[in-house]
């Protein structure tokens, strides 16, 4: 079970996204879709999803967060084929951030924010054993500019097993924005692989909940301890969500909590979603009482 998945929030268009997406990708598909009721977005819909192997979920709650280049999703591809198989998918009506060109570090490459606002890099890599197919790029820019590698370290301390990975440097001068300092860094998460870099050129892209990682966690002890290392605003913490030090948004939940929910009759699943939609940290036995009734 993959402990870490990526969470992506949406105005409307959550369950359309989710569904184009596993078109395009291989051994993709879509696992799960619900509705919460009563929310302060009034009904949304949630959906889980597998692409390439690698889990994620996505709920359309209203225009309130967007998503931007901040976090991207790194697709490697064993052929300049096949990244111009997916960059003629996700490129229609995309905004390209890096043409679809040879660069330094790839023979074929590309980086666009597709039609839904989710960024992606498209890259031909050679060498590289592909262990993740698709990898969360976090992109260290504004306020936070040349803290990517402090960031890896601090979650390396957090994560029990975290396996540190590749790291570059920028060459002095290399880099428009003198703040920047890594280009280029791998980090595994409780078996899911991250990417980092601080932007080179002084970009002002910011990370907000419309992209957040789930943690799923086994049980209220496993809550406690990412919440007390990772919560670092109060005035973020909502519904098991929560802001690190970087300004990176979290959601610390029950690894049942969806379970809890599509299995629970209406007025169950009514008392449960009202039960966390009023709490911070997450507490699951009060979560099961609410549900019981």
């Amino acid at each position: 079970m993959q402990k870490i998945v990526p969470h992506l929030w949406f105005d409307t268009q959550a369950v359309e996204a989710a569904n184009w997406y596993v078109s395009i990708f291989a051994h993709s598909e879509v696992t799960h879709i619900s509705q919460l009721h009563d929310t302060p977005s009034g009904d949304v819909d949630t959906v889980e999803f597998t692409l390439d192997g690698v889990d994620f979920s996505a709920i359309s709650a209203g225009p309130y967060f967007t998503l931007n280049s901040a976090i991207s999703l790194m697709v490697t591809c064993r052929s300049a084929e096949e990244v111009d198989a997916l960059y003629a998918h996700l490129g229609k009506d995309a905004i390209i951030l890096m043409p679809l060109g040879a660069y330094p570090f790839s023979k074929r490459y590309v980086w666009l924010q597709d039609r839904f606002g989710l960024s992606w890099q498209l890259c031909y890599f050679e060498a590289d054993e592909i262990m993740q197919k698709i990898r969360p790029v976090l992109l260290f820019s504004d306020a936070v500019c040349g803290k990517a590698e402090e960031a890896l370290t601090f979650y390396a301390s957090i994560f029990p097993g975290a396996i540190p990975g590749y790291v570059n440097h920028y060459l002095p001068g290399e880099a428009k924005d003198a703040r920047a300092k890594t280009n280029y860094a791998e980090l595994t998460l409780l078996e899911h692989q991250f990417v980092a870099m601080d932007h080179g050129v002084g970009g002002d892209e910011t990370f907000n909940e419309a992209f957040s990682f789930m943690v799923l966690c086994e049980d209220q002890a496993e809550i406690d301890y990412y919440w007390e290392k990772l919560s670092f605003l109060p005035e973020a913490e909502q519904c098991g969500w929560l802001k690190d030090n970087f300004g990176l948004s979290w959601q610390i939940v029950p690894k049942n909590l969806g379970e809890l929910l599509s299995s629970a009759a209406p007025e169950e699943a009514a008392r449960l979603t009202q039960a966390f939609l009023q709490m911070k940290k997450l507490d699951i036995r009060a979560l099961e009482q609410a549900r019981n009734g």
